[in-house]
């Protein structure tokens, strides 16, 4: 079992950056596939960006391709996201996930794949 904190969410301005951080307990981080997601007001909750538990693999939802850059460091047992380029869209809880894997390249990109979740941190983004 891991559990997952997030933090570095805040008040940004359009055009700004932020990083975000997920540390997860235990000793096995290496054995997770880890991802982002991110639930704005009155909308379902999307995903956002993953990585495989190698680190070698990544995907990203097309909203955030090209701006967002997520990684991990295994020694941490930390992940993050990297957030670059902000927009009032990007306005939302952002929710840190895990799921247990024997895939070193799986990446998985369904909220329903993964197991554990933080209590996630608000990203807001003013105009």
């Amino acid at each position: 079992q891991v559990q997952l904190v997030e933090s570095g969410g805040g008040l940004v301005q359009a055009g700004g950056s932020l990083r975000l951080s997920c540390a997860a307990s235990g000793r096995t981080f290496s054995s997770y596939a880890m991802g982002w997601f991110r639930q704005a007001p009155g909308k379902e909750r999307e995903f956002v960006a993953a990585v495989a538990r190698s680190g070698g693999r990544t995907y990203y939802a097309d909203s955030a391709n090209g701006r967002f850059t997520i990684f991990r460091d295994n020694a941490e047992n930390t992940v993050y996201l990297r957030m670059n380029s902000l927009k009032p869209e990007d306005t939302a809880v952002y929710y840190c996930a895990a799921v247990e894997t024997g895939r070193f390249s799986w990446v998985p990109k369904s909220s329903w794949e993964y197991d554990y979740w933080g209590q996630g941190t608000q990203v807001t983004v003013s105009s």
